[in-house]
């Protein structure tokens, strides 16, 4: 049987050499179906890397609590678009992280809101983001780190000065060759001293942190913003270990503390580390279904073709069926030639696919690191796996009703048509 298997083998080789232009042209879509299968897989998992990457620099003790739109859950599109349609939930104030603190197994909060504004500084402009944040950000955030002079401290921060911490694009565009330390920009007519320039970071989760200013929380509400409300809270745990539980302690405070005894009356969001991964995990669990749906189609119009080039490989070689058996090949061996000739042909279409697509994935990973993002498209084993997988399954199922025709020629008739 292994020996029939092999002579199989030898024969459908043979003919794929016989027949190198149309096996080319058969290869084509394969080629495209598999190529888009391993950059489809492999950016999605390089995106995915890129953004659990971050979750890093948080670590595990980090629970986030942020505005929410009443009535909608905190990851739906409603909560989602009512948010970008300007719905404002003002309810998230420094009081009650001050409460939340004193929770068993809170360690430490930081408060946090978000504004946009124009710096200057002897005729250069710069309209940037400011993060209002607590002096003890860069515990929460541990991959932000000062270069040059210091972060504000909490004194600073209850008395409202204004100090600033600023990134090195800040820095280049503001003051070029110029020490910043201990220079003020004007914002909104007044004075804010540069107190600390941070490491370079590049772009992390598609924002520039090179570009962002820091200020202290309660500064750029009060002084700039003229709001009381916070855009999110992190809170710090002292044991990880019972994190789901403070989380639940957190969400039975805010209930009193808001007066949501409802679910649909909560105007604020608990996430813990745990949860968010999970949730970018399922969402691009999800992406990558679907994309690789899409991308299947290409494979279709691929095994389409490869059924079509079958059919009149058949026709063509009817005679050479026939003569094999008058000389004792059974339909067995008929087919198995002819599907492994098809699966073959989906084999080389793989291989070519995959290294093209590897080809593409670290060419987008260069031009991306070239616009400064750290993002590389990861092709894994398991997408290897994958493609190869679909290239064979490909073959099989488009190659086996042509082969199935060819084993059931009468080999009288057969011979007939020569």
């Amino acid at each position: 049987m292994f020996r029939r298997f092999l002579l199989s083998i030898k024969f459908a080789s043979k003919s794929l050499r016989h027949n190198v232009g149309r096996t080319a042209l058969t290869l084509v879509g394969v080629v495209v179906g598999i190529m888009s299968v391993i950059v489809v897989s492999s950016s999605g998992q390089g995106v995915k890397n890129y953004i659990l990457g971050q979750f890093d620099s948080y670590g595990s003790n980090l629970i986030q609590i942020e505005p929410k739109v009443p009535s909608t859950g905190k990851t739906s599109s409603a909560n989602a678009t009512g948010q970008a349609q300007g719905i404002q939930i003002t309810t998230l104030k420094i009081s009650d992280a001050e409460v939340l603190k004193k929770i068993p197994n809170v360690d430490d909060y930081v408060a946090g809101t978000i504004g946009q504004e124009i710096f200057s500084y002897r005729g250069n402009n710069k309209s940037t983001m400011i993060y209002g944040v607590g002096a003890n950000w860069l515990n929460v955030d541990t991959a932000t780190k000062v270069a040059q002079g210091v972060f504000y401290t909490q004194a600073e921060d209850d008395s409202l000065d204004q100090v600033i911490v600023i990134g090195q694009d800040i820095r280049d565009e503001l003051f070029g060759s110029e020490d910043p330390i201990g220079k003020s920009v004007k914002v909104k007519g007044s004075n804010y001293r540069v107190i600390g320039v941070l490491e370079k970071r590049g772009t992390v989760t598609f924002v520039n942190y090179d570009e962002l200013v820091y200020m202290p929380v309660q500064t750029l509400q009060k002084k700039i913003l003229g709001v009381d409300y916070l855009k999110f809270i992190s809170v710090l745990v002292k044991d990880s270990n019972f994190i789901d539980v403070t989380a639940a302690d957190i969400n039975d405070t805010m209930k009193r503390l808001h007066k949501t005894y409802k679910a649909d009356q909560e105007d604020y969001a608990i996430t813990t580390m745990q949860e968010a991964q999970k949730m970018i995990n399922d969402v691009f669990g999800t992406i990558n279904i679907l994309l690789l749906a899409l991308t299947s189609i290409s494979l279709l119009v691929g095994g389409v073709g490869i059924m079509n080039v079958m059919y009149v490989a058949v026709v063509e070689r009817t005679f050479e069926i026939g003569l094999r058996k008058s000389v004792g090949a059974r339909a067995a061996d008929i087919r198995n030639q002819f599907l492994l000739e098809a699966v073959l042909i989906t084999l080389m279409g793989g291989i070519v696919g995959i290294f093209l697509g590897y080809l593409i994935a670290l060419g987008f990973s260069y031009v991306l690191s070239l616009l400064g993002f750290s993002l590389q498209f990861s092709v894994t084993f398991a997408s290897i796996i994958l493609a190869t997988g679909f290239s064979t399954a490909t073959g099989i199922i488009f190659g086996f009703y042509p082969a199935y025709k060819a084993s059931k020629l009468s080999p009288m008739e057969a011979l007939r048509k020569e």
